[in-house]
């Protein structure tokens, strides 16, 4: 029983952690504007959140191994909700700038703290259906910041709502701090301490550098769709930056039905397999953004769909790929280069389009997609035969 409600208080942790995620890409056709700011400038912000999140996730196994998944969680929700109160009283870049530091290492150490405790505690469906309410959170972000911004005209009293939310989680936690305490010996020991592992040790074991390559890749993609996707909206197809809100929700609800689904699919289909599936279906919403804006508005769903299943899924192997003892140190290496990705690719291509404008945006995303598909592979080969040289 305390097990489950665990697994709801976990749920309803990712759908706050969502919120945020989706809520500077959405918002910042209207805060550029609003507080005469550059447009590209939503890279830099960006770089700074994914800066704090590689620093979190680095760091997250020795903090988690030092105060457990319980403490860990409850003071990455007080950073998220300090940080969203932070932006929503912001008047300047500079404070954007400073809001993101906390705000990123909150949702960097929860992200680790969480995703390792499903992989080790729980099946393959689970991991789908978390990353489901992550969803369901990064979908009601722009729709919340699209009310305030129709409503009221405000995109502060949207972030502002975001933090209110958070501090309604804060409450949850504080209530079950108790049931952490109790389950400490639970489904698979989520406390018990693992040997100290050196960083430097990982690199040499078959397949991790070309995993993390694949976090890479991929987290660059999805970060460019959401960061980016607004503003090719607005300046290349002329849509209003409220009515672009939307659209870009389109693909959050589209991740997140696509993880529903995708829990019950894992049943029949092992990891790998629904990795590739992901793949082919993010290839045809990529494709339909070459399209008018009918095509365009369902290729932003279609490319959630497609997202839904690979980014679960990719963590949900790393026990069974690297073996338990290792796994929660390679997660958080696996986490930061995601958010290396973050950091360094949507950035570039935000400098790119102030020389080339916003219309190769499906281009970029398409190129980053192929990349990402070979490093896969070639990622599944190295520890294929590693596998196969530890039997013989």
């Amino acid at each position: 029983m305390i097990s489950i409600i665990l697994l709801a208080v976990i749920y309803l942790s990712f759908i706050c952690l969502g919120l945020p995620d989706s809520l500077l890409g959405s918002a910042w056709p209207a805060i550029h504007k609003d507080l005469d700011i550059p447009l590209h400038y939503a890279g830099y912000i960006s770089m700074i959140i994914a800066a704090g999140r590689i620093i979190s996730s680095v760091l997250s196994e020795k903090i988690i191994r030092r105060f457990g998944t319980a403490a860990v969680t409850v003071i990455s929700v007080i950073l998220l909700a300090a940080a969203l109160f932070g932006y929503s009283f912001s008047s300047s870049l500079l404070l954007l700038l400073l809001c993101a530091v906390p705000l990123s290492l909150g949702a960097g150490l929860i992200d680790v703290a969480l995703n390792h405790y499903v992989a080790l505690n729980y099946k393959a469906k689970h991991m789908s259906w978390l990353h489901c309410f992550w969803g369901i959170g990064a979908s009601f972000g722009p729709i919340i910041m699209s009310f305030y911004l129709m409503s009221k005209n405000s995109w502060s009293l949207g972030y502002r709502a975001i933090g209110v939310i958070q501090c309604i989680l804060l409450v949850v936690l504080f209530s079950t701090l108790s049931l952490w305490e109790k389950n400490k010996t639970g489904i698979a020991g989520d406390e018990a301490k693992p040997k100290d592992i050196k960083y430097r040790e990982l690199f040499d074991i078959p397949g991790v550098k070309q995993i993390l390559a694949v976090f890479f890749c991929y987290c660059s993609l999805q970060i460019t769709v959401v960061l980016w996707g607004s503003s090719f909206l607005v300046t290349e197809k002329n849509i209003l930056p409220e009515t672009a809100a939307r659209w870009i929700s389109l693909y959050y609800i589209g991740i997140t039905l696509g993880r529903f689904i995708s829990g019950f699919i894992t049943m029949k289909l092992n990891n790998r397999q629904m990795i590739r599936l992901g793949y082919g279906v993010i290839l045809l919403g990529i494709i339909a953004l070459f399209g008018g804006n009918t095509l365009i508005m369902s290729g932003f769903f279609i490319m959630g769909i497609g997202c839904a299943p690979v980014y679960p899924c990719l963590l949900h192997e790393t026990p069974a790929n690297f073996g338990n003892e290792k796994s929660q140190a390679i997660m958080g290496i696996q986490m930061a280069c995601a958010f290396l990705g973050a950091l360094l690719i949507p950035p570039v291509f935000g400098k790119m389009t102030s020389y080339t404008g916003f219309n190769i945006f499906p281009a970029f995303l398409g190129a980053l997609l192929v990349i990402n598909v070979l490093l896969f592979e070639l990622a599944n080969r190295k520890v294929d035969k590693t596998r196969i040289t530890e039997l013989q």
